[in-house]
């Protein structure tokens, strides 16, 4: 029996909550040294030579055909590229905890994608009501008649883009990767290496953002300038600990997860890391969580949970490449 097998499934659940709501605590930590594409590209790299050498251990092959590839390539995109680097840019403009609260946001809008890609699957008035509970709750952390006491507005903006784009991107999947998965952890590999391919494009884009600095898009510096010593190393290993940990070997604890389980529990991972991910920001990085924008996560989150359960209840497990579905 392997170690992963021996392993009860709530072990891995549990780690899984720790790591993914860590994510936006080490990508604060990254962007100390690094700017938010930098931390995107280390992360990605990690994650891709992690997942590469867990293939070559597994023997498991890469998906095959040119038609899969390019749905693979607006995957990619829309699951791990772009909600990374949304994710690292917008904590750039707001709090660790911010980013965590909106991932609340993610199963809102599957709904909404759903109903577009997937008509003929019924969207349901609970599902309904839970995306008007989740709209609520992210106008309660918005706080948008207030100028003073909501977060940045833009990065919130980001964030929520970020987090949306997973559900848009899940939906994707099941609309057009539906029975192409090669098992264990073929799909999310592959999506990952997407998203490396992707990491010049972003990396040149975010240099030329920054005004073209002499020193190149790949010079670390942060917005604060050139660092060094542990001011530099500290960042960079809160990365790399995001993209080995966060990124690759959470892949293969989340297809445990998955085997043991099933894809609706492990799925529900989104809960606990909505709440580690307040928690680290309040207790190690000193964030400061307004008590309305607290009611407005809770909201958001039982708005969640409302669709997630009438999801349930109207349509059986989804033969979709889990193992990467909440990749954070």
């Amino acid at each position: 029996m392997s170690a992963r097998a021996a392993v009860p499934w709530q072990v891995w659940y549990a780690a899984l909550a720790l790591i993914w709501g860590s994510s936006y605590l080490l990508i604060k930590l990254g962007l100390g040294a690094l700017t938010g594409a930098q931390v995107t590209a280390l992360r990605v790299a990690c994650g891709a030579t992690v997942l590469l050498l867990l293939l070559a251990v597994t023997r498991t092959p890469l998906p095959r055909g040119l038609r899969t590839w390019g749905h693979l390539t607006v995957t990619g995109t829309l699951v791990c590229s772009l909600p990374w680097f949304l994710f690292a840019v917008g904590e750039e403009r707001v709090t660790s905890a911010i980013a965590g609260i909106s991932n609340a946001t993610t199963p809102v809008a599957a709904v909404i994608t759903t109903a577009l890609l997937l008509p003929g699957e019924p969207v349901g008035r609970r599902r309904l009501l839970g995306v008007a509970i989740g709209f609520l709750g992210v106008v309660l952390v918005a706080q948008p008649w207030s100028m003073t006491h909501g977060p940045d507005p833009l990065g919130l903006a980001i964030v929520l883009a970020a987090s949306a784009s997973y559900g848009v991107g899940w939906t994707y999947v099941r609309r057009f990767l539906h029975g192409v998965d090669p098992g264990g952890l073929s799909m999310p590999a592959a999506q990952v290496l997407v998203a490396l391919a992707q990491v010049p494009l972003l990396l040149l884009v975010d240099w030329w953002r920054r005004g073209r600095p002499a020193a190149g898009p790949f010079a670390p510096g942060g917005a604060d300038g050139v660092v060094h010593g542990w001011d530099l190393w500290g960042p960079l290993l809160a990365v790399l600990a995001l993209g080995v940990v966060g990124t690759g070997l959470a892949q293969a604890m989340q297809y445990a997860v998955v085997r043991a389980a099933g894809p609706t529990v492990a799925t529900s991972v989104t809960y606990p890391i909505i709440v580690v991910s307040v928690l680290l920001g309040l207790l190690v990085l000193g964030e400061s969580v307004a008590p309305l924008t607290l009611v407005g996560a809770a909201v958001a989150l039982a708005g969640s949970v409302l669709i997630t359960r009438a999801g349930r209840a109207r349509s059986a497990p989804l033969r979709t490449p889990a193992p990467a579905r909440m990749s954070r």
